[in-house]
């Protein structure tokens, strides 16, 4: 979502701060900003559209402390007024800040601050917090006690970060429920805060993961942080360990096109720690998983989106090799209900970037509902989502880009295939025999990976058959219904062609309804022992004049003709096929939406981290 910048040093911020900007637009927005002091004023630059257009807008500015911002619109248009930052003058002085996140009582402070004499110039959330802290710095002796009072009067989850031309040396920072780092280097003398460590890359190399409602001053080229209680506090400072060449787009068209081409080695890297060993060991998930992982006696799935589908996947996983029973929740709905938990549950949290706020929302709703036992399974070691999680297994998927996720979902699948076959083997479910050859089934899973991308220009040959449609139908049945549901997101989110994904079974209850000639249908055709059930549902769409697409093992019965289309994958993958399934449907997205002319990297409307509701 949105992506906040800041820092100071001895020399020329403002080229920093830009290049800073560029390295989050691949989270989506669409508009932003920077404000920087200019002659002991605060300056303040915005724009729509591209980070490029405000580069233009900038130009040659000259300052050494600056505050810049992204913004993906939550409340109000995408216009100049609604673009961060928003700036509070009057009296005097102006007060600056940008914002992540969303303030739930900000209609109820607006009416207050409007009764006060301020105006308003935008239609976001955001602009009252300018006004509310330039009202308490008029009474406060400095702004840091200013913004203390502030975070005591909002209610909301945000990453806030404010200048003021009353001290003109000076960056705060606070957050509640959503990211933001400290940067520091203190051999060249300066300091940054980021909602995104990875953007810091190639300027500093040491972040401080802030704590939920600290506070953090940037004085000079000097930081202190102080906790909830206002008490100056010490936090680890970490290395940041990011690989210049994987936010490279490399001899590829897009970030996305290059991380389909990515994941054999993505899940390998994945794999890497258990396939070092010649057995699973539950060690390997946090200090209390052998002994969790054998009194469980129930899973919650908690995701949203792609990792949603990772999680309905994993159910039938689990629930086969362990005999655990498994229920898979979207993190935005359950949070809302009232949920029975049962003692000796296992609640796992899927996240690609661990900042998806449902999700880290509905997990500490468990954790005060009195749940113990609480797994993440993330892509980003410096997360929210790892450090509340007191077990948990990192991806090795390395930066995704792309907002439409890939090699994020395989590895997230590989994790969950291994933490499956650790509980089965705790639970005495799988014989040493059973689980050797798992093993050398992961060790194969790279590879296969590989073969199947062989099949890309194969699958480029179908986009004639989809640039001009308006609805395309998935197929899939038992585990691969799921791979069904997360082809037709991947396609809906990046060629903006509607897609909807069904449970084979399920055509005859009204589906069946919607098939002509005009209606492609992509089916998942794996040869398990649902082969044949599926067979009698695409007879059915046949003889209704539908137009088939195949994504078949070998000996798959039905042969190719006008009205069906076929892409072979190989022999039956047994449990891992539903990894194998999904990236031909990964590479038909890519492929239509590039046809299409559209920026595959960052779909209209969609944000690579959903860090609010």
């Amino acid at each position: 979502m949105c992506g906040i910048i800041a820092g100071i040093k001895k020399e020329n911020v403002v080229h920093d701060l830009i290049n800073c900007l560029k390295k989050l637009e691949y989270r989506g927005y669409d508009s932003a900003g920077i404000a920087c002091f200019e002659n002991h004023r605060i300056e303040r630059y915005r724009s729509v559209g591209k980070v490029s257009e405000l580069e233009k807008i900038v130009g040659s500015k000259y300052s050494n402390i600056g505050i810049a911002h992204t913004r993906w619109a939550t409340h109000g248009m995408v216009n100049e007024s609604n673009a961060h930052p928003h700036l509070s003058t009057r009296d005097g002085f102006s007060v600056c800040v940008i914002h992540n996140g969303i303030i739930e009582n900000y209609k109820e402070l607006k009416v207050l601050l409007i009764k006060q004499g301020y105006r308003f110039e935008s239609q976001t959330d955001s602009e009252v917090l300018a006004h509310l802290l330039h009202a308490e710095r008029k009474k406060s002796s400095s702004i840091i006690h200013a913004l203390q009072t502030v975070r005591e009067k909002i209610v909301g989850a945000y990453a806030l970060v404010a200048i003021c031309d009353k001290d003109p040396n000076t960056i705060l920072g606070t957050k509640k429920a959503s990211s933001l780092v400290l940067g520091v280097d203190e051999e060249n003398k300066q300091v940054f805060l980021s909602s995104d460590p990875n953007s810091l890359s190639g300027i500093l190399n040491q972040i401080v993961f802030l704590e939920e409602s600290d506070i953090v001053c940037l004085e000079g080229t000097e930081f202190s942080i102080y906790n909830n209680a206002f008490n100056k506090v010490d936090r680890k400072i970490t290395m940041l360990d990011v690989n210049n060449d994987s936010v490279s787009r490399g001899k590829y068209q897009s970030f996305m096109q290059k991380e389909i081409h990515e994941q054999p080695n993505a899940v390998a890297m994945t794999l890497e720690n258990f396939l070092d060993e010649n057995s699973l060991t539950a060690g390997l998930f946090g200090d209390i998983a052998k002994r969790v992982f054998g009194q469980v006696e129930q899973i919650i799935i908690i995701a949203c989106g792609t990792s949603y589908h990772a999680g309905l996947v994993a159910k039938y996983w689990i629930e086969e090799l362990a005999k655990i029973p498994v229920s898979v929740e979207i993190a935005s709905e359950f949070r809302y209900r009232k949920s029975v938990i049962k003692n000796k549950t296992l609640m796992i949290g899927i996240s690609q970037s661990g900042e998806t706020a449902d999700t880290l929302a509905a997990l500490n709703l468990a954790r005060n509902l009195g749940l113990e036992w609480i797994f993440g399974i993330c892509n980003v070691q410096e997360s929210t989502l790892m450090r509340i999680c007191n077990l948990s297994f990192i991806t090795r998927a390395g930066p995704e880009i792309g907002v439409a996720s890939t090699k994020a979902f395989t590895t997230q699948l590989a994790s969950l295939f291994i933490l499956a076959l650790t509980l089965a083997k705790t639970k005495s479910h799988i014989s040493v025999q059973d689980e050797r050859n798992f093993l050398t089934q992961l060790r194969h899973l790279p590879n296969a990976i590989a073969s199947i991308l062989h099949e890309e220009q194969n699958i480029k040959n179908w986009v004639k058959y989809f640039q001009n449609k308006q609805n395309v139908l998935f197929l899939g049945r038992g585990i691969h219904y799921p791979i069904a549901m997360e082809g037709a997101l991947k396609l809906k989110e990046i060629s903006y062609i509607h897609a909807e994904a069904y449970a084979a079974g399920e055509l005859k209850h009204g589906p069946l309804a919607l098939i002509d000639e005009n209606m492609p249908i992509i089916a998942i055709a794996p040869n398990d022992d649902l082969v044949h059930k599926l067979k009698n549902n695409l007879e059915e769409v046949k003889a209704r004049g539908g137009k088939l697409f195949i994504i078949a093992d070998h000996g798959f019965e039905l042969q190719e003709d006008t009205c069906t289309k076929i892409i072979s994958l190989g022999d039956h993958a047994g449990f891992l096929s539903p990894i194998l399934h999904v990236i031909p449907l990964q590479l038909l997205a890519f492929h239509v939406a590039d046809s299409k002319g559209h920026d595959v990297d960052k779909p209209r409307n969609l944000a690579k981290s959903v860090t609010v509701e």
